[in-house]
C-alpha cells in the first residue's frame, strides 16, 4: 500500500504561480513512476506530467514550459512548480504512481 497526501493548492490570480507537492508514504520501496493529473469542472480527467525513477520527464502540451515536475527521493515527494496560470488550468490536481492516488488539491486561477 502507498498513501500519497498532496498539498499547496489554492486561489492565484492569471499569471501567478503555485507549487503542488505529494507526499509519498507506505510501501514506498514499490514506487518508481510518478505524475499528475487534473480534472477541471465538468469534464474528464487530464494526466499533466511525469517523471519517472530515472528522472525523466514528460508534459501535457496544455502545460510544457510553464509547469516543472521534480522529485525529492529523500523527503519520498514529487512537487509540481507552475508558473504563468492561466484560468483554464483550474482543477482539482492529483498525485499518481502506479494505482495510487492522492485526495487532490483544488486549484483556482482567477482572471
Amino acid at each position: 500500500q502507498v498513501q500519497l497526501v498532496e498539498s499547496g493548492g489554492g486561489l492565484v490570480q492569471a499569471g501567478g504561480s503555485l507549487r503542488l507537492s505529494c507526499a509519498a508514504s507506505g510501501s514506498i520501496f514499490s514506487i518508481n513512476t510518478m505524475g499528475w493529473y487534473r480534472q477541471a469542472p465538468g469534464k474528464q480527467r487530464e494526466w499533466v506530467a511525469v517523471i519517472t525513477g530515472g528522472g525523466s520527464r514528460d508534459y501535457a502540451d496544455s502545460v510544457k514550459g510553464r509547469f516543472t515536475i521534480s522529485k525529492d527521493n529523500a523527503k519520498n515527494t514529487v512537487y509540481l512548480q507552475m508558473n504563468s496560470l492561466k484560468p483554464e488550468d483550474t482543477a482539482v490536481y492529483y498525485c499518481y504512481t502506479r494505482q495510487y492516488w492522492g485526495q487532490g488539491t483544488q486549484v483556482t486561477v482567477s482572471s
